[in-house]
């Protein structure tokens, strides 16, 4: 952190002379004032955007791996094929889909989900993956 204070030090010092060098040498006689605003304010930029890339560098929050919440899985009565429905719904299967990937027929499907809804105490396909997703029963959505 002090390596970081005396570099910004050391920046606006070299930035300081040089403005008093222009001025000394009535240098900013030859440029109009916007000009001067404009080089100035690139400098700065220039500055943050670099102190920015080497301060923020490397400490980005990974974010930890999903656990289920099995406490609730099991207060619930939920199977391991309810669950295994749950994360096809939000990951917006039709119930065909659902079918055809587990090997099933599509009235199994819809047994299994009835069940959940019943389970969960809710009517809907995305009221059951908002309460999925609050019990931490499924991954919570990936926003991009």
């Amino acid at each position: 952190m002090a390596r970081t204070v005396a570099l910004y030090a050391l920046a606006l010092a070299l930035a300081a002379a040089a403005l008093q060098w222009l001025e000394y040498r009535y240098a900013m006689r030859a440029f109009s004032t916007e000009v001067y605003i404009v080089l100035l304010a690139l400098g700065f930029t220039a500055l943050g955007l670099w102190a920015g890339a080497r301060l923020t560098q490397g400490r980005a929050p990974k974010p930890a791996p999903f656990a289920r919440n099995e406490a609730a899985v099991r207060s619930l009565g939920l199977t391991p094929r309810e669950c295994e429905i749950l994360e096809m719904l939000a990951s917006d299967s039709s119930n065909k889909e659902i079918a055809r990937r587990l090997g099933i027929s599509p009235n199994t499907v819809k047994t299994h989900i009835a069940r959940v809804y019943e389970k969960l105490e809710v009517q809907k396909r995305i009221p059951a993956i908002e309460k999925a997703r609050f019990l931490a029963l499924i991954p919570p959505a990936v926003r991009l």
